[in-house]
């Protein structure tokens, strides 16, 4: 019984130390009266220091912002159009060529051959047709006999003619100018139409392709202009609207647009993601006050606005917003003094005190 007594009287002396602490040390009291002597501070001789920004009107260019990707001018696989030993390699891994140029070769020896026979021939038909020709002016062979030896000769001339246009297939060119990738093929190696030796790419201009909302489908049309950057390099790049898909996509519920930009020093490159900067219209005369300014509520926006030494509270209404701005129209005019600091806490009715003016 008597230690049960001791351990109630021990914890009735533990609470009574923890309320004094708490309620009547001396630092209690001190931090009462430094809540108090602030409180009555602010109420009367605390002004909020604040800075104001006069209200102004600006121009306002209306953008938004969308990706797309850069696509070359033109683009192709090499291949070849007949099967066959490579006989010649005559390009460099990753350097422009032109139009027409000779990149490979296959083994066509046999067609060369062809072509000579064929060749010799025509010379004799010829030769035949010239004298029967002649002859027949002074009819001294039939008209059926010098007709047949024109046959023969027109015969000749277009077996030579498919035997060139084998050959032209057995030599890979360029078909138009540009930059030549990295190649898959050897001499020697056996080449077949379905072997790509290469692919061969025109980046000037570039293309640049992306998608953009319905919404804003009557704002661009050929000829608009478009801004974008890449991450691999810091310049600003335009590029001009040329063609326009007919139809919506039905499930995104946009357009695909396609726009070419001057590319002379090779800065794009196929498949680079584009962040492309569209700007839709400008409106000449628009209030933009900083994001932080306006504070949302229930039922609308607020700002607070300097007049007459006290904090007035305005309801606005807000529209396109940017990166640090946000356009008002509605419940702001132009010379208005607008509170763009301090706002935790200012609240209606509060003395202010204006430490810098922002024009």
């Amino acid at each position: 019984m008597k230690t049960r007594y001791i351990i109630y009287t021990l914890l009735a002396l533990l609470i009574a130390f923890l309320i004094y602490n708490k309620f009547f040390s001396e630092k209690a009291v001190e931090g009462r009266a430094a809540v108090a002597g602030g409180k009555k501070g602010r109420g009367k001789n605390g002004p909020v220091s604040v800075n104001v920004m006069i209200v102004k009107d600006t121009t306002l260019n209306n953008h938004i912002e969308i990706t797309g990707t850069i696509d070359a001018n033109e683009k192709v696989d090499l291949i070849s159009q007949t099967a066959g030993n490579i006989t010649g390699i005559y390009f460099t891994e990753g350097t422009k060529v032109k139009k027409g140029q000779l990149l490979v070769k296959v083994y066509n020896q046999d067609l060369q051959s062809s072509l000579q026979q064929i060749q010799s021939q025509i010379v004799l038909a010829k030769d035949i047709e010239n004298r029967n020709k002649i002859l027949l002016e002074k009819e001294a062979v039939s008209k059926e006999e010098y007709q047949t030896s024109l046959a023969s000769l027109n015969s000749l001339r277009a077996q030579a003619d498919v035997i060139k246009a084998q050959l032209t297939r057995t030599e890979v060119r360029a078909p138009f100018s540009g930059i030549i990738g990295l190649r898959n093929v050897s001499p020697g190696g056996y080449l077949s139409p379905a072997t790509s030796i290469a692919t061969l790419v025109n980046i000037n201009p570039a293309k640049v392709t992306f998608s953009v909302p319905e919404r804003y489908l009557q704002l661009i049309g050929k000829g608009s202009k478009v801004n974008f950057t890449v991450e691999s390099s810091r310049k600003n790049f335009s590029a001009t609207v040329y063609a326009i898909e007919p139809a919506l996509n039905s499930e995104s519920r946009t357009i695909t647009v396609r726009a070419k930009a001057p590319n002379p020093d090779d800065l794009l490159v196929a498949g680079a993601f584009a962040k492309i900067n569209l700007t839709l219209d400008q409106i000449p005369k628009a209030i933009m006050v900083p994001t932080q300014c306006v504070i949302p509520d229930l039922k609308s926006s607020k700002v607070y606005l300097y007049k007459n030494g006290i904090a007035t509270e305005q309801d606005v209404k807000t529209d396109i917003r940017t990166d640090t701005k946000i356009q008002v129209i509605e419940g702001l005019q132009p010379g208005d003094s607008l509170v763009v600091s301090g706002l935790i806490q200012i609240r209606p009715e509060v003395p202010l005190k204006i430490l810098k003016v922002i024009k």
